[in-house]
């Protein structure tokens, strides 16, 4: 990853059209039928997201981290940096055939889920539209997604404010003065 830019440099396909390359917050507090708990999902997710056409290039490690919403269940958070011929809103579609197959059912917000797939960043830059917002809205309020991922991608820049991800975790981490 390169800071001087504001997202590294797509990836060169084979074929010799250019793959985009992606940031993905991975999620899970919820065991999938008893067979896999939230760790387990996690690794098979990672698994998934280096299946054709996708190329995973990196992983974080899983930590474990507070529920956000009225789910209970501690959730395991990860990152991974994904190369793909897609274009945003088709890895978006894939991610979210990748949750289906874990179980996923889109039925309550901030509810218990057996995988969570985030897209965060694009190496193309911004995107809004309707189904989708690049860079992630809250991914700069997370502590659970900007600390895996500053482990993997942390000079990647943040196209809304300028930050690498290493200066966004760090801004969530450090102490601020009392007023």
């Amino acid at each position: 990853m390169t800071s001087a830019s504001s997202a590294p440099s797509p990836v060169p396909a084979d074929s010799g059209a250019a793959l985009h390359l992606y940031a993905v917050a991975l999620g899970s507090n919820r065991s999938l039928t008893g067979r896999l708990g939230p760790r387990r999902i996690l690794d098979a997710a990672f698994a998934a997201l280096d299946e054709a056409p996708l190329r995973l290039l990196a992983r974080s490690r899983i930590i474990a981290s507070a529920p956000l919403g009225p789910s209970r269940r501690r959730y395991a958070n990860a990152a991974a940096l994904v190369a793909a011929p897609l274009t945003p809103l088709a890895m978006l579609d894939h991610l979210q055939a990748i949750e289906h197959r874990f179980g996923r059912r889109r039925q309550r917000r901030w509810g218990a889920r057996t995988l969570d797939l985030d897209l965060l960043l694009w190496s193309g830059g911004r995107v809004r539209q309707r189904r989708l917002t690049i860079p992630h809205p809250a991914m700069a309020m997370r502590a659970f997604v900007l600390q895996p991922l500053s482990k993997i991608a942390p000079d990647w820049r943040d196209p809304s404010s300028g930050r690498t991800v290493r200066q966004l975790a760090v801004r969530l981490t450090r102490t601020q003065p009392a007023r």
